[in-house]
Parts: C-alpha cells; sequence; structure tokens
C-alpha cells in the first residue's frame, strides 16, 4: 500500500511539474514591466476577494490601480473587469467597477463580466462572448503566467503585466503563490477539454 501510495504521489508531481512547464512555455515572451508592454484594446483584470463592505481587497486594489495607470498611460482603450457575482455576500465585478469608476475612469470604458467564476471562464468569455483577440491581462505576477498561458491557449493574443506591491502582504502573498502552481493542473483539464462558458451572455 505504502509503495502504491508514493507510486501516485510521484505520478502526481510529476503531472504537476508537466502542468507548470507548459503553461510557462506558453506565456514565455508576452510577459511585460508596466513601462513596456505594448498597446491592446483592452485589459482584462481577474477578480479576487472582496471585502465584507464591498470594498476591493488589497490584492485586487493593486490589480485595479494597476489597471488605471495602463489606460492613464494610453495603453488600453477599456478595462473588463472579470470575476464572480453569484455569492451575494461578494459581488466581485461590481466592487472592481465601483472602485475605477471611484478612481476617475468613465463608466462607458469600464466593461463588467460577472460570469468569471475561474481564471479559465474569464479568459474564455473574452474571447467567446467579448469577441476581444488581443488584451493585456492584469493580475498578481504570481498568477500572470498561469493567466497568459490560458487566454493564449485560447485564442487570444495575450499579453500581461503583473502586480508586485501586494508582496508586502507575505503569508498571503506566498499562499497565493502556491496555490496558483497547484491550479496548474486545473487549468490543463480545463484546455483539454475545453468546456463551453456556463453562461453564454453578460448579464447573468
Amino acid at each position: 500500500m505504502s509503495r502504491l501510495v508514493a507510486g501516485a504521489g510521484v505520478a502526481g508531481l510529476a503531472a504537476l511539474a508537466g502542468a507548470v512547464a507548459f503553461l510557462r512555455s506558453k506565456a514565455s515572451g508576452h510577459i511585460y514591466a508596466e513601462l513596456d508592454v505594448p498597446a491592446a484594446p483592452a485589459a482584462l483584470v481577474l477578480g479576487a476577494k472582496v471585502n465584507p463592505d464591498g470594498t476591493p481587497s488589497a490584492f485586487l486594489t493593486a490589480r485595479l490601480d494597476l489597471a488605471k495607470r495602463l489606460y492613464d498611460a494610453r495603453l488600453v482603450e477599456m478595462i473588463i473587469v472579470s470575476g464572480d457575482r453569484l455569492a451575494p455576500e461578494f459581488d466581485e465585478p461590481v466592487a472592481m467597477r465601483n472602485y475605477l469608476i471611484r478612481a476617475g475612469l468613465p463608466t462607458e470604458k469600464v466593461i463588467v463580466d460577472p460570469g468569471g467564476f475561474d481564471t479559465y471562464e474569464s479568459c474564455l468569455r473574452a474571447r467567446r462572448i467579448l469577441n476581444l483577440s488581443q488584451l493585456i491581462v492584469v493580475t498578481q505576477s504570481y498568477h500572470l503566467v498561469r493567466a497568459v498561458a490560458t487566454c493564449r491557449a485560447l485564442g487570444i493574443d495575450a499579453m500581461g503585466v503583473g502586480d508586485d506591491s501586494a508582496r508586502q502582504h507575505t503569508i498571503a502573498w506566498w499562499r497565493g503563490a502556491i496555490r496558483d502552481q497547484l491550479a496548474c493542473l486545473k487549468t490543463i483539464i480545463d484546455l483539454v477539454h475545453r468546456q463551453n462558458p456556463k453562461f453564454d451572455k453578460l448579464n447573468i
């Protein structure tokens, strides 16, 4: 039994390592520093935790501030906020939209996608629902490789710019980084199965 468990563990680690390597190769050459990224029609900001009072968490705020700087620098024409709104206690895309509008972004320049339940779904909906063929993905840097690779595997000419300012929240940062590595295997499974979006419209 112990050999069987050990063998399963080794196989699992090998599968995870393969998934990570594939996604890194897919994203290679498409991740930029904020000042170096080429212009694109839109920035895709991926959702993250929202505070109980409806404001974005520190990690999500950092993503939104970065996207706003890209807009102010005229590197993107609009910002897509993609997240989960199914739980009544947190509405990621609405919190993201409200934050950007309060920061001075014109309302019509913020596109709300409430069907971004995970990275795969956000990228898939950007391609299938919003018909985007090029964009800049904005998220924390530890998440960026997987996000850019997912978009590119789905047919989007995606570039990525990552936030490092949230690294000051050391424990949360490393917890997220470890979780993101583990999520690489699920991403490969999603890409292999190529499921359609759970919802086929923006308003859900």
